[in-house]
């Protein structure tokens, strides 16, 4: 079958991506920028991307127009609070001009569930991006899901920062809104069972766990399976939205406008209306306890396939990947060099697993004052860690960076900042071959905007020497 797949280096687009491989069909994806594609996925036979920012009109002459099925899965919650609409409108307008003009045979959408009369601006995007899809002219079938749980989602993270992390919480009354949790590995069979099945086009499914919890019930329901004992009271309805997202942000790894946009659909159930899809289907959905095992298995083993994190910059949505020519005009830069006594792929796997839980091999009460004061202007902090404990892909999140280069054959890792600093900085780690043995060369580069920037890093200069000269020291020992 062939294949039109959007959104693939999100959250549910890389795993989707990975069934649909394994079932041998031929995938086109399209990426705002082609170097997000894993390595591992570009190798597998069936699979062509294409570089496409929806944001624009698609050219006809880039795209075949022999596709059987298209799969939309673009969403923009996690990049801003009020424009994500508007950018939704607009992808979504230029996807169903395109695809108007192949012989396309069926668009599925996943949606979010939109029963409740008053719903939040996230839920109500979704609503008009079905509409949109509909105008294609196309056959489309629109699975609207409500929480997922998986290995890396962001509700899931949330509740398992909170819940790991907080023995007691007063929390806001939304935590008493009713929701239909659904497993990650529900969603993708369900995307997957409804390709070409003539009894799906034109409709629109809800889907849901086995069980209907309310938020609270779901994070001491998480806190049972980890053999956790934690009590959650709730406080009159004085906690604005607004306090209940910076809770939210402060305590977790989540991105002030992801916690901003869910708070807000927070306060809407999210219930099935009907359930027949897994009857056509003849799936049997998890309950949320099996879920969360699931989960939490997938993060014991470091399997997790995709994360939340894995969408593109926060602060520079589909541009990220302009900066990776490191300037070499106009910038402050911190260099060192040591030579490697002993075997430099140990020093290369050192270098790969660094951050998250391993840290930055030197002073990392320093790594973290600085994510701490990261989180408090706003910033992403270190909470995102990694996905993976040794590897590292291009667009990966890495603490407050974002994966740039990572090439093991010629032994590189290029980082870019995401923490707000003011101007834009890049870390460099790489080995070199020279003609009297192995080098491992640190490269901190800063492009300052205005007397500002200068100040930061003149102001900065102490601590940024002294962090840079450990670390190259303990990834070279």
């Amino acid at each position: 079958m062939k294949i039109l797949l959007t959104g693939c280096t999100g959250y549910i687009g890389k795993r989707l991506l990975q069934q649909l491989l394994e079932q041998n069909h031929e995938v086109t994806c399209l990426v705002r920028n082609i170097g997000r594609l894993m390595t591992a996925e570009q190798s597998m036979t069936g699979l062509t991307g294409l570089e496409v920012d929806l944001l624009n009109p698609v050219p006809d002459t880039l795209l075949s127009k022999d596709i059987d099925v298209a799969f939309y899965l673009i969403h923009s919650m996690s990049t801003s609070i009020g424009e994500f609409m508007e950018e939704e409108a607009r992808s979504a307008g230029n996807f169903a001009d395109f695809i108007r003009q192949t012989n396309c045979k069926q668009i599925i959408y996943l949606s979010g569930i939109s029963n409740s009369e008053k719903l939040s601006r996230h839920l109500q995007s979704r609503k008009n991006v079905e509409e949109i899809l509909r105008s294609s002219g196309k056959h489309v079938t629109v699975i609207r899901a409500g929480i997922i749980v998986g290995s890396g989602s962001s509700s899931f993270e949330i509740i398992r920062d909170l819940m790991e992390k907080m023995p007691i919480i007063i929390a806001p009354t939304w935590v008493k809104t009713l929701c239909q949790p659904v497993a990650v590995g529900n969603v993708i069979k369900y995307l997957t069972g409804c390709m070409l099945l003539p009894a799906t086009y034109d409709q629109t499914f809800d889907i849901g766990g086995a069980e209907i919890l309310t938020y609270k019930q779901m994070l001491l329901q998480y806190a049972e399976v980890r053999g956790l004992k934690r009590r959650i009271y709730v406080v009159p309805p004085f906690i604005s939205p607004r306090i209940s997202s910076y809770w939210i942000y402060f305590l977790t790894s989540t991105s002030y406008y992801l916690a901003v946009n869910l708070v807000n659909s927070m306060k809407v159930e999210v219930v099935c209306k009907e359930t027949r899809l897994k009857d056509i289907l003849n799936i049997t959905p998890l309950t949320y306890k099996e879920a969360c095992t699931r989960a939490l298995e997938r993060i014991n083993l470091d399997t997790v396939q995709s994360s939340w994190t894995d969408a593109i910059s926060i602060k520079r949505p589909g541009q990220l990947f302009q900066y990776l020519d490191v300037p070499l005009y106009g910038v402050l830069r911190d260099r060192k060099r040591i030579k490697l006594n002993g075997d430099p792929q140990r020093v290369l796997n050192k270098i790969f697993s660094i951050g998250g839980d391993t840290g930055w091999y030197y002073a990392n009460w320093i790594w973290k004052i600085r994510g701490m004061m990261d989180k408090m202007v706003g910033g992403v902090g270190l909470r995102r860690g990694r996905r993976n404990a040794t590897e590292l892909n291009p667009g990966d999140s890495l603490d407050f960076w974002r994966v740039l280069i990572a090439d093991k054959e010629n032994m590189r890792l290029l980082l870019f900042a995401e923490m707000k600093v003011p101007g834009e900085a890049w870390l460099d780690i790489r080995i070199l071959k020279k003609p009297n043995g192995y080098y491992l060369y640190q490269t901190a580069t800063f492009m300052p905007h205005g007397l500002s920037g200068r100040a930061y890093w003149f102001l900065l200069f102490p601590v940024h020497f002294l962090m840079f000269r450990g670390m190259i020291r303990a990834i070279a020992k």
